[in-house]
Parts: structure tokens; C-alpha cells; sequence
């Protein structure tokens, strides 16, 4: 690695404000702010606004598309069902 380049690699916590949930890592992100952490460390604190712990895809909590019924909505809304039309039609 070049000198002097790269931004200084170090110990932070990200810190999900949603869900009260905060983690140890390494990283480039900067902040003013700081917490005191388990081991009585203090190091700087990035607040989120979404992690694996408030994401609705970790949670479980994650909305399903009905994709058949926007199809269907989509068709009655402006018509066809295709026949003769798009790309391979001859219509």
C-alpha cells in the first residue's frame, strides 16, 4: 500500500437507533460523537438507520408482492392479453 493514501482502518461502533442494537467492527467511517463500550474502551459511534436488526428481511417481517394480482391489475387497467402484440407479435 502507498503512504498515506488510504484513510485510517480502525475500531467502530454502528450503533441502529430503531432498534437499540449497537456493534463492534472495523471500518473507515468518521464521527465526532463516541461511546464507551463493554470492554471500557471509548471509540467513535456511527448511528444507522437500518440494520440486520430492524431490516424487515432479517426480521422476518418482509411484505410478499403479489405479483399475479399487479399482473392482473395491469391487464384490466389497460386492456390485452397479449395476443398479437409485443415483440414477437405480428399485430
Amino acid at each position: 500500500m502507498q503512504q498515506d493514501k488510504h484513510p485510517e482502518y480502525r475500531p467502530v461502533v454502528f450503533r441502529d437507533r430503531s432498534a437499540g442494537y449497537a456493534f463492534l467492527t472495523r471500518s473507515t467511517a468518521t464521527s465526532d460523537q463516541t461511546i464507551a463500550w463493554d470492554d471500557g474502551e471509548t471509540y467513535p459511534v456511527v448511528d444507522v438507520e437500518i440494520s440486520s436488526e430492524s431490516h424487515p428481511f432479517y426480521t422476518g417481517k418482509a411484505r410478499t408482492v403479489d405479483s399475479e394480482g399487479r399482473v392482473a391489475r395491469f391487464e384490466r387497467r389497460y386492456g390485452g392479453g397479449g395476443e398479437g402484440q409485443g415483440a414477437g407479435g405480428t399485430g
